[in-house]
């Protein structure tokens, strides 16, 4: 018999806890469009948007939200963070319409009695008074208990009497964050499934931070203890460390707790999650699990050999999942494997001898630069395909080109003709310009004319992210014809001066 799947909500918290990150602030037209995207597109149960009394463009913000949500039914999947106030926050909330408050009260005794300077008792009157406030206005509770790892290692008892007192108010949901990210995935566990067996009927949410890098295994543990909602942010953003990354723990639920069920829709995680980073500016680590740049790119060549032989490094995190392709990086490590997926990719084809020749000059162009794109490589193909038709005679052994301030470019030349060697100095109105200054002296030497320049384009593949190529593409007149030569190189004059190089053994 199949098992019987669990559902589990998930809230995100990008837009409240997320905006915690140092340094970021969403526009409410952000919010907006995100909160849009949350719900519609990546089809999570709940966000939380907001903390209420915040400021005047916080309200307007929620308030934004709130009028959409309504039109599309999603008002009770819109939450905003309130505060024990006497009612401000709910009078706050009512006028920005949100219907559902995530009250934050004290879930550690250390915090009540240094922070509220209060005893229990007092506390649970006044969290009684909100809750009762709400009911009145219309508006749906859900409580945090801040600082409950840290109430439960160190308070257990508080935490237990005040469970006791809160299971007996019309609450929605209990929320209970790792604030600090403290626990270790054995605690986590522990507390967690001590307080779902003592109150079996009453829906516990579990907020995981990741100040240790244990977020998402706390996660794991988390629904293994049987809690009923996860909060998480896009990107893992957060105060300090972040909090659990949406991403990560969708990938993992889906693939290793079979026993759970969720509605996000694995195929719009990278999309949102760009997003989220291009409102930020909080930029992706290129190797984060999922949605960095990297993750799905395969760089030695022994990889790309494997993908093509019964996808021997393929797991199951096909990158098609999460609406991204597979790449196959183009350095010093590629081999030939390498270099066919791209082509076939681009759809050109090369035999056995070309084949070898491209991967030399890419491992040649990888000692040099960190990264060559696949867009590159229609360039890489023509520079070193091109460069076999013509015998070379003439060679540009060495130069030195120096550039200061207030000082006119020189460049030193050692250039070989047909076996002699010829060294000179020139200036110029740029490096390359005092290049070419200085082989007219070479060549006036010989008593032969060089070509005149007539036109010079320099551009980088198109597409291209990477700096690691440059094409400049020359064209040179004689008395009997004009010609074009190119040069590939990471660097811009380099690269012009290997095009006139090739200009140099044509004529």
């Amino acid at each position: 018999m199949a098992q019987e799947k669990r559902t589990v909500e998930i809230m995100d918290t990008t837009l409240r806890d997320g905006e915690q990150t140092s340094g970021v602030s969403f526009s409410a037209s952000e919010k907006l469009t995100l909160a849009k995207l949350l719900l519609e597109e990546l089809k999570v149960d709940r966000i939380e948007i907001a903390s209420a009394r915040v400021s005047d463009g916080e309200f307007e913000a929620v308030k934004n939200i709130t009028d959409w949500a309504k039109t599309e039914g999603f008002l009770s999947k819109v939450e905003v963070l309130t505060f024990v106030d006497g009612g401000v926050s709910l009078e706050w909330m009512q006028q920005a319409g949100a219907k559902v408050q995530n009250l934050l009260t004290k879930g550690s005794l250390n915090h009540l009695t240094h922070q509220l300077k209060k005893k229990p008792e007092q506390h649970f009157k006044d969290i009684e008074a909100v809750v009762a406030k709400a009911g009145e206005l219309g508006i749906d509770t859900n409580v945090y208990l801040e600082d409950w790892s840290n109430g439960m290692r160190n308070s257990p008892e508080y935490v237990f009497q005040y469970l006791d007192f809160l299971v007996t108010l019309p609450v929605k949901r209990i929320l209970l964050p790792d604030t600090l990210g403290v626990l270790t995935h054995q605690e986590t566990f522990g507390f967690l499934h001590q307080i779902v067996e003592r109150y079996p009927n009453i829906h516990f949410d579990f907020h995981g931070h990741n100040d240790y890098d244990l977020s998402v295994a706390n996660v794991m543990e988390a629904l293994k203890a049987g809690v009923h909602g996860l909060h998480l942010t896009v990107n893992g953003m957060g105060e300090r460390a972040g909090n659990a990354p949406l991403a990560s723990v969708v990938a993992v639920v889906n693939d290793f707790m079979p026993e759970i069920s969720i509605g996000v829709k694995e195929s719009s995680l990278f999309k949102v999650s760009k997003l989220v980073s291009a409102f930020t500016g909080f930029g992706i680590p290129v190797n984060k699990p999922i949605v960095g740049d990297n993750v799905f790119t395969q760089t030695a060549g022994i990889h790309a050999d494997g993908d093509s032989k019964k996808n021997l490094y393929f797991n199951d995190l096909l990158p098609e999942r999460f609406g991204r392709k597979r790449k196959y990086a183009l350095g010093k490590t590629s081999g030939k494997a390498n270099i066919q997926k791209n082509l076939q990719e681009l759809g050109l084809t090369l035999n056995d001898e070309e084949l070898k020749k491209v991967t030399e000059r890419i491992i040649e162009l990888g000692d040099k630069k960190e990264r060559v794109t696949k867009e590159d490589l229609p360039y890489i193909i023509s520079d070193v395909l091109n460069s076999e038709l013509h015998q070379q005679r003439v060679f540009v052994k060495s130069y030195v080109l120096t550039h200061s301030k207030g000082l006119k470019p020189s460049t030193t030349l050692s250039i070989e003709i047909d076996g002699k060697l010829y060294e000179e100095n020139a200036q110029g109105d740029g490096q390359f310009d005092a290049f070419i200054n200085a082989l007219r002296k070479v060549y006036q030497k010989e008593k032969r004319e060089l070509p005149k320049l007539i036109d010079y384009a320099v551009r980088i593949p198109p597409g291209s992210n990477s700096d690691a190529l440059c094409e400049t593409i020359i064209t040179w007149q004689t008395k009997d014809k004009d010609f074009t030569t190119r040069g590939l190189d990471s660097d811009q004059t380099v690269s012009a001066i290997k095009a006139t190089e090739k200009m140099l053994n044509l004529v």
